[in-house]
Formats: structure tokens, sequence, C-alpha cells
């Protein structure tokens, strides 16, 4: 699955495209998200696309940051 579904009309070059979908794939695959409902793969999707919006450009430095973010969630009550 590529992340370009996702973009929703945001503009990147090729490159930046590639890497951002290598980022997506790798995240879902450490989560075992590949039979997810596609509410999961947004968030995950919508997190890599901000997080390349400002900046952030290298595949194993996006998925380890939205993996960060999850990990920093407030446990379920």
């Amino acid at each position: 699955m590529t992340i370009t579904k996702f973009l929703d009309g945001s503009k990147f070059d090729p490159e930046a495209r590639r890497v951002m979908s290598v980022a997506f794939e790798m995240t879902c695959a450490a989560l075992r998200y590949t039979k997810r409902p596609n509410i999961a793969h947004e968030a995950i999707a919508n997190r890599i696309i901000e997080l390349a919006k400002n900046g952030v450009r290298n595949p194993d430095r996006l998925c380890e940051r939205v993996l960060d973010d999850l990990r920093n969630l407030p446990p379920h009550l």
C-alpha cells in the first residue's frame, strides 16, 4: 500500500512521495497493520504527511516519529 491515496491534493515531488510511501509501509509493518481498517492507515498517513510538510524526509525518521507518537499516547482506561 502506498501513501498516495492519502495525499489529498498535497503537492510533493516524486522523491518525497517515494520516501513517504516507504515510511508508511514500514510503519504499518511495524504495527502489523496490514489488514487494519482504513482509519488506522489514514491516521498513520496523515501524521507522515504532516511530518514531511515540516521537513522530515527520511523514511526511517518518519517511521520512528510516528511510532514514538503512538508510544506516547495516554493509556486507555
